[in-house]
């Protein structure tokens, strides 16, 4: 039995199991590209972090399990607009975190370390067993012949510190969030008026004044996985700030897992997308929808699980029940031919006919690959499985690949196989043009 496997993009320049080389390396935390490699690599994040953010989306509208796909379309509907940028962590941070750091600026947290050091006579508040042997060992008979002729004698002494852990793990939470915020501002600059770029722009000025305080103060900086103490457990604020920090820390790493997946990613943006397109139907009625559970980190790429298929819509008008497949099980002999991940199933609940099933292909691209050659050898694969005996028709097929900034919609046809291939991106201009192109495909007749 052959197999079809999908291998992660290397972490590296390159990697082994199977030979994968000349890849670009993700950029680490507010890095200034200064070659056209690195150039190559941030847009490649940028574009990335895109995707997260319109799947993440899907976090929110999950709210209200009644109107998750109105709800998601418009946060879309918002993405298109790139003067309104997208929802992220450092985001919500900026809005909540606030008031937390106002009031944590103003009463840092200080213990007093007691050390013993030499003390002028006048000043001398305290003395503990230690200091009291140094004196008896000195020569003299009174405690100013003991002191000497510096008239200074071994005493405990307090200090201020500010160097604890919580103020370790406050110091370590604001540097890193003025370097996420700053990789935020660098990805959005086109909403430079927007509120959320105002709001992350506040946050990132306020964590680099306070780095800069409690780097005046001595404060170092703690390490990851650092054991919480009472204060950071007890106290509300400092408690918010760790829990800010984990969440950026867990923020940075799982980036790297999405990175190697990026392919996964996108199969779950396209599929978002075609069940968006189906739902804006004026005759669609969706009657079933697989329940969608939301993972707090995500795992290989993928944000959440569905059972099969995603969501089922009846077409009242066409006569035909719709439903989405995405990696189904069972994908049967004519999806399994066409190595499709995702597929539409079409059936007409009155006739005896034999269901649609329309392949989806989902090609994933650090670079924008030929649509025109891909469009083609799609129709001909199609015009092949067509001569196939089976108990599906598969005629049509739709290819969702990145625009990289590129839009182009076009259609391939080999005999009576056609196949449309749409070029997109998840924000701007390119996701407004994409999603119409993809309504195009939808409103055709695709379901007769």
């Amino acid at each position: 039995m052959r197999k079809l496997l999908l291998h992660p993009y290397p972490k590296r320049a390159r990697d082994q199991n199977p030979s994968r080389e000349g890849f670009p390396i993700r950029p680490p935390l507010n890095n200034e590209p200064r070659t056209a490699d690195e150039e190559f690599a941030s847009d490649t994040l940028r574009r990335m972090n895109e995707v997260l953010a319109r799947i993440q989306e899907l976090e929110d509208a999950l709210d209200d399990p009644s109107q998750i796909w109105p709800r998601l379309r418009g946060a879309w509907k918002r993405a298109e607009d790139e003067a309104d940028p997208r929802m992220s962590e450092i985001v919500r941070q900026a809005r909540e975190i606030s008031p937390v750091l106002k009031d944590l600026e103003k009463r840092i947290r200080r213990v007093l370390r007691r050390t013993r050091e030499l003390t002028p006579l006048d000043r001398v508040q305290e003395m503990d067993r230690a200091s009291m042997l140094w004196l008896s060992r000195q020569p003299g008979r009174t405690i100013a012949e003991r002191a000497g002729p510096a008239q200074r004698i071994l005493s405990t002494v307090r200090y201020e510190n500010f160097d604890t852990l919580e103020n370790r793990v406050f110091h370590s939470y604001v540097r890193l969030a003025a370097l996420v915020a700053r990789e935020w501002q660098r990805e959005h600059r086109q909403a430079h008026g927007s509120d959320r770029f105002r709001l992350v722009d506040t946050l990132r000025l306020r964590c680099r004044a306070i780095a800069c305080d409690l780097e005046a103060l001595g404060v170092g900086l703690a390490e990851p996985g650092t054991t919480p103490n009472y204060v950071l457990m007890q106290d509300r604020g400092y408690r918010t700030v760790r829990q800010n920090w984990v969440r950026l820390l867990r923020r940075e790493r799982i980036l790297d897992d999405l990175w190697a997946w990026q392919a996964q990613t996108w199969t779950d943006f396209a599929v978002l997308a075609i069940v968006l397109a189906i739902d804006e139907l004026d005759e669609a009625r969706p009657i079933a929808q697989s329940p969608i559970v939301w993972r707090q980190e995500a795992f290989k790429g993928r944000w959440f699980d569905q059972d099969r298929p995603l969501a089922v819509f009846w077409l009242e008008e066409t006569g035909r029940i719709v439903e989405v497949q995405a990696r189904p099980e069972q994908p049967g002999p004519l999806l399994t031919l066409a190595r499709a991940h995702v597929s539409l199933r079409v059936t007409d609940p009155t006739r005896t006919e034999l269901p649609r099933r329309i392949a989806v292909w989902t090609p994933h691209a650090m670079q924008r690959m030929d649509i025109q050659v891909g469009g083609e050898d799609a129709a001909s694969r199609l015009s092949e499985i067509g001569q196939v005996a089976s108990g599906e028709i598969m005629r049509d097929g739709l290819i969702l690949t990145p625009a990289q900034g590129d839009p182009q919609h076009l259609v391939a046809s080999r005999g009576k196989a056609h196949v449309d291939v749409i070029a997109l991106d998840a924000s701007g201009v390119s996701l407004a043009l994409g999603m119409e192109a993809l309504r195009e495909f939808i409103r055709r007749d695709i379901w007769r």
